[in-house]
């Protein structure tokens, strides 16, 4: 075994004997069925802590040479695939961690380059003497001759393959220079048998071209048929909390969210913390500082701000996902940074429907950390302290309350809301109620009775609280709101609930942006 050359199962079993080890070995038969072939270059990318590194180890344990990995996959799900047997351990495994050599080459591509082909280079020599002692320093000829002797192809495993754009990023000579070299490296090279990598960003693009364009890019954004390998899925963490004892409703409420090509997905690092300490709580995002949200969310272009008001007010914005150049730096309109934050799990995709949100509770409260104490988002950060108070007062029928915490929360972000807009007024509703988002969902336009309701709010199971319906009437009354709720039967759709509340809230879309706007509201108890 080496470090880079045939590295060994070591870290797989490290995986197996953790107290929490869910199967993912089905993934290998989707690689099984690319090796050797022209789709064999996969560039599989994630948000951090979604097991990317993990799923390197398998593959160097399942592929490499110079170890027994049979006893390992016994009872895992690739076991029983026809193909288990024909590819075990029958493979020469490079792997690379490239952050790595980043770190030690103290962020020069040169030297990065360098380092990692003499050290891999050296290990490969050393396993093949007899073939590889001439004088040439190129990794590419080095890796070429040995395939040439041995017959023995290439499993080359590339982890953290993007952080020379992530750490690099206004330095698109050095990015240029590092994606010709991996393009060298593994294109069109008969002694790859796989080339997996994996990163945060997809495969970077200049223009309309790629300097990786052989790779099948598997992202968060289209995973296919990677999918259901991304994190961890419904069924997994449903049969995990009942090992633990752990309320699934609430693990879906903190964790849940990611779609995945329509599959409901689960950080994977935040289930396993939640589990083994027993509590409930923001561990993925503790990984980092959310100044990293806020140096996107922050910048003023193409109505961004209005969009990052909306999704935390709950909603799904759409998305054009196509233009994002993936690097960190490079965004021509707001959906390449909304692109971004995807890429980064601040946001999922629903590619059904072309929209982004944000996804649980767990990344809600890092948007909420990272505007709390900006000055450009008072409004928000205020419309969201108050949300408990105005809770309070539309479960205790303070209809008067209610109507001037929304009319500020609606008034103090009419800017970036279109204040004109009914829509507008739904989110600043959205974000009033946000405190509401603990013990309810909360349904912008949901199906209810004979139409759609502006909004519902269910009590989440095991939740002991009213559920209630608010309509929403520009230019009309509250009374005339409460007359639609009850003519529509909107309150049908929370009949399942000992007690309902019908709140109508109505303003005047006439009045001009500068004028004191009277918004008016009533509350009906069932």
């Amino acid at each position: 075994m080496g470090i880079y050359l045939n590295p060994g199962n070591g870290m797989f079993q490290k995986s197996l004997d953790s107290e929490i080890y869910v199967d993912k070995s089905g993934m290998i038969a989707r690689t099984n069925h690319v090796l050797n072939t022209l789709d064999r270059y996969l560039c599989v990318s994630r948000p951090r802590r979604f097991g990317k590194t993990m799923a390197l180890d398998m593959l160097a344990a399942y592929y490499g040479r110079g170890c027994d990995s049979r006893g390992q996959f016994a009872g895992l799900a690739i076991a029983d695939d026809p193909g288990f047997g024909e590819h075990l351990n029958r493979y020469d495994v490079i792997r690379i961690v490239m952050n790595d050599f980043l770190a030690r080459s103290g962020n020069d591509v040169e030297a990065l380059i360098s380092s990692l082909e003499r050290r891999v280079r050296r290990e490969v020599m050393a396993a093949y003497p007899d073939v590889c002692a001439y004088d040439d320093d190129i990794l590419a000829d080095t890796l070429a001759q040995a395939y040439l002797a041995t017959g023995i192809p290439f499993v080359i495993l590339v982890d953290e393959w993007d952080c020379v754009m992530r750490v690099m990023q206004g330095d698109e000579r050095s990015q240029r220079r590092y994606l010709d070299w991996l393009r060298n490296l593994l294109k069109d090279r008969e002694y790859v048998a796989l080339a997996y990598a994996t990163g945060i960003l997809p495969v970077k693009k200049y223009g309309e071209h790629s300097a990786l364009n052989m790779f099948t890019e598997v992202s968060i954004l289209n995973a296919a048929p990677f999918s259901e390998f991304t994190g961890f899925t419904d069924g997994e963490v449903s049969g995990l909390c009942g090992r633990y004892g752990t309320d699934i409703e609430e693990m879906r409420r903190w964790y849940d969210g990611y779609d995945v090509d329509g599959i409901a997905t689960y950080n994977p690092r935040s289930v396993v913390q939640a589990l083994v300490r027993g509590v409930l709580d923001s561990y993925w995002t503790q990984t980092e500082t959310y100044d990293a949200l806020r140096r996107y969310i922050v910048l003023d272009m193409d109505g961004l701000r209005g969009k990052v008001v909306r999704l935390i007010g709950g909603e799904a914005v759409p998305v054009d996902v196509g233009t994002a150049q993936n690097d960190m730096t490079t965004f021509n309109n707001a959906d390449d940074v909304l692109t971004l934050l995807v890429h980064l799990g601040y946001l999922t995709y629903d590619r059904s429907t072309r929209t982004v949100r944000v996804p649980n509770s767990e990344v809600a409260a890092e948007f909420v950390a990272s505007i709390k104490d900006d000055p450009g988002w008072a409004a928000v950060a205020g419309a969201i302290a108050s949300s408990d108070a105005l809770m309070a007062a539309t479960l205790s029928g303070h209809a008067d309350a209610v109507a001037a915490g929304i009319e500020r929360a609606h008034q103090e972000n009419a800017s970036v809301l279109r204040y004109n807009d009914e829509n507008s007024l739904a989110c600043a509703v959205a974000l009033a109620y946000y405190a509401a988002r603990r013990t309810h969902a909360i349904e912008r336009e949901a199906p209810a009775g004979k139409g759609f309701a502006d909004l519902l709010f269910r009590p989440r199971p095991g939740v002991d609280a009213p559920a209630f319906v608010v309509e929403l009437k520009a230019g009309g009354t509250p009374d005339e709101a409460l007359a639609q709720i009850r003519a529509r039967g909107y309150a049908e759709a929370l009949s399942a609930y000992r007690e309902v509340f019908l709140v109508g809230i109505a303003y005047d879309p006439d009045s001009s942006a500068e004028e004191y706007k009277t918004h008016l509201c009533a509350i009906e108890r069932l």
